[in-house]
């Protein structure tokens, strides 16, 4: 059975803003990751402060900032991950350089090729299931393409799944390869967020052993 990275929890959330890091940190939530959408530089900034802020006191809680190197650079944040456009125009040379660390989004055989040549600290297959969270304007993958995925990148590189996963088939995606489930809706859209939080925390301490 795969084991996840030590920063890297089977259980992955991904939240709009700070506010949310600072609510699912507290319930224990490991790997939290920023996704704030259509801000300015300077209003993004402000929220990875904020965010890092929040998480700093849960020494459990892995922050990682969506997207904007640049402004997750200038602040001091160590974890950033990237989609194919944002990892093209990213000085990696830079990044790594300041010790952070770079999850990068794959969607095929060619954008995994370029991922890997980035020597990320994880890969991302999506969306395994259909989406409405982000238009990636891919099909859906299926849970069976993650063993592929394990084949092509070896054994030792933590693999994220991610798109509309449920905790019902969260079993099934570790089995298939993966190291973590990278959650939004599930949570986000569930009736009582807190206590879908809470039973995906349950799982994935099972997964941890």
């Amino acid at each position: 059975m795969p084991i996840a990275a030590p920063d890297i929890d089977p259980f992955y959330l991904i939240v709009p803003d700070a506010a949310a890091v600072a609510r699912f940190a507290a319930l224990g939530v490991r790997t939290i990751q920023l996704r704030a959408k259509g801000l300015s530089p300077s209003a993004a900034r402000a929220e990875i402060v904020a965010a890092m802020e929040a998480a700093m006191p849960h020494a459990h809680c892995q922050l990682i900032v969506n997207d904007t190197w640049r402004e997750a650079l200038s602040v001091g944040c160590d974890y950033i991950h990237l989609g194919q456009e944002d990892l093209a125009d990213a000085d990696l040379a830079t990044i790594k350089s300041a010790g952070m660390r770079i999850g990068i989004s794959t969607h095929d055989a060619a954008e995994l090729a370029i991922a890997l040549a980035a020597e990320p600290d994880y890969v991302a297959l999506g969306p395994i299931n259909p989406t409405t969270t982000k238009a990636t304007g891919r099909p859906a993958q299926g849970v069976a393409r993650l063993a592929e995925w394990r084949r092509l990148i070896g054994a030792s590189m933590p693999l994220v799944a991610i798109g509309g996963i449920g905790l019902g088939e969260a079993d099934a995606i570790i089995s298939a390869g993966a190291q973590s489930c990278a959650v939004v809706s599930d949570v986000l859209c569930a009736s009582d967020p807190d206590a879908r939080a809470r039973q995906w925390l349950a799982w994935a301490a099972g997964r941890r052993g």
